[in-house]
């Protein structure tokens, strides 16, 4: 059976500029890890059941190769799609840390959906993956385009790809287990800041070399000094020059030659 990558991703820069409901709108430049990524493939099996063969934490139900399962079956209908997971499992052997701001359960769901668009030809495009993508998670949809790096903005669906070289990146992730939820909490409640029009092009514009160059984790990313307020271990983690992604706990930077 053919093993498909799901790649990981860090956040060059994260800036919030607003808020949607109980949701933060951002702006925010995913580029892919190329030397960082799960392998998922689907193996025969004999029990009826959805199975996932990996390691994992979460039960099957809260996995998001599932979520993307029940989010493509409700938007197909497709019974080859449920006779495929009746006789496979979706198997991942596992690289990308879980709770580190790199994206792999996204990744994994995002891969799933392209694996069955391939395997089962449904013939959706990369759009209607998307869209299917987002009931499953906001960063799914970067990870269905493909692209080596992209500015991703309101609450995630919308992706712009931006072209430069792909950089070569080293991630540090420290045991330290991180709620994405309890981190924007503490920045809505104690940080709130939202950027202005002129900043949210400015970061649209500048490439993630010269973003890493000049600017601190700090200034790059609106979600590092909550998480550090909230989890007050991961200041022993922080080195000067690295970069955090996402709401962590993970940080990155440009491998040195």
């Amino acid at each position: 059976m053919k093993v498909y990558k799901a790649y990981a991703k860090v956040n060059i820069f994260l800036k919030i500029t607003g808020s949607r409901g109980a949701y933060h709108e951002i702006i925010s430049r995913f580029m892919r890890v190329a030397n960082l990524y799960d392998m998922l493939s689907f193996v025969p099996k004999t029990s009826e059941k959805f199975e996932i063969l990996g390691d994992f934490s979460c039960t099957t139900e809260q996995n998001t190769i599932y979520k993307a399962y029940f989010a493509l079956k409700c938007a197909t209908e497709s019974a080859s799609l449920e006779k495929l997971m009746r006789t496979h499992a979706v198997r991942v052997n596992k690289a990308i840390p879980a709770f580190a701001g790199l994206g792999g359960g996204s990744s994994d769901a995002a891969t799933y959906l392209k694996m069955c668009n391939e395997v089962l030809h449904l013939g959706l495009s990369l759009r209607e993956l998307a869209e299917i993508g987002l009931k499953v998670g906001a960063d799914v949809p970067f990870f269905i385009y493909g692209y080596d790096a992209a500015n991703v903005s309101g609450i995630g669906e919308i992706v712009e790809e931006f072209e430069e070289d792909l950089l070569e990146l080293e991630t540090f992730t420290p045991k330290v287990e991180i709620s994405t939820p309890k981190v924007y909490a503490s920045y809505r409640e104690n940080f709130y800041k939202p950027i202005d029009i002129k900043t949210i092009e400015f970061f649209k514009k500048t490439k993630s070399k010269d973003i890493l160059k000049s600017m601190s984790a700090n200034e790059a990313n609106d979600l590092f000094a909550p998480a550090l307020q909230e989890y007050k271990e991961l200041k022993n983690h922080y080195q000067y020059g690295w970069h955090f992604s996402g709401s962590g706990s993970s940080f990155f930077r440009v491998k040195e030659k």
